[in-house]
């Protein structure tokens, strides 16, 4: 793997864990559990900032942009269907926040169980089909310019401290802290 797609990877970790404590609360709150309001407001936050701005913008505003340039040479190319896919995880977040704000244990349930079950696909596809032909497409200049890009993201945009409160809050969610 290259090194960018080794940074997308190893982050796609860190929202597999998220995934999984989403999966265990829905599971609390079905067996009768009151609601942890709390919890899934602290998922909502880390999927809108972490995985989505984070993560997806890394996808969406670099890796994408450059599997969609002639030079890539992809012989197929799956950027169209993961950009859906971004888009249809924005949408179960929304009916998760809709249900957080009514608490509506059901919406909630229904969404985060949607979300996780995508979002669970969809890091699969990356990692074993988008990503290895991305390691292939793409010249060694361009994954140095995108190396660049993506630490502007992580410097810039976001900085190591919001980057590590996350890590922190996926730590403490998934037991690892």
């Amino acid at each position: 793997m290259r090194e960018t797609t080794k940074i997308l990877s190893a982050e796609h970790q860190n929202i597999l864990k998220m995934l999984d404590a989403l999966l265990k609360e829905c599971a609390a709150l079905e067996s009768g559990q009151q609601l942890k309001k709390s919890f899934f407001e602290k998922a909502v936050e880390f999927i809108k900032h972490y995985a989505d701005k984070f993560h997806h913008a890394k996808e969406e505003d670099i890796l994408f942009v450059e599997l969609n340039k002639p030079e890539a040479q992809m012989h197929c190319n799956p950027t169209g269907q993961m950009l859906y896919e971004h888009d249809l995880g924005r949408g179960f977040v929304k009916g998760l926040e809709e249900g957080l704000s009514t608490d509506d244990a059901a919406k909630i349930i229904e969404n985060a169980r949607n979300y996780a079950q995508l979002l669970q696909e969809h890091i699969f596809k990356e990692d074993n089909i988008l990503y290895p032909m991305a390691d292939a497409a793409l010249t060694e200049e361009i994954e140095v310019a995108m190396l660049k890009k993506f630490r502007q993201v992580e410097e810039e945009k976001f900085g190591r401290e919001v980057i590590e409160k996350y890590i922190t809050l996926i730590n403490e969610v998934s037991g690892q802290d």
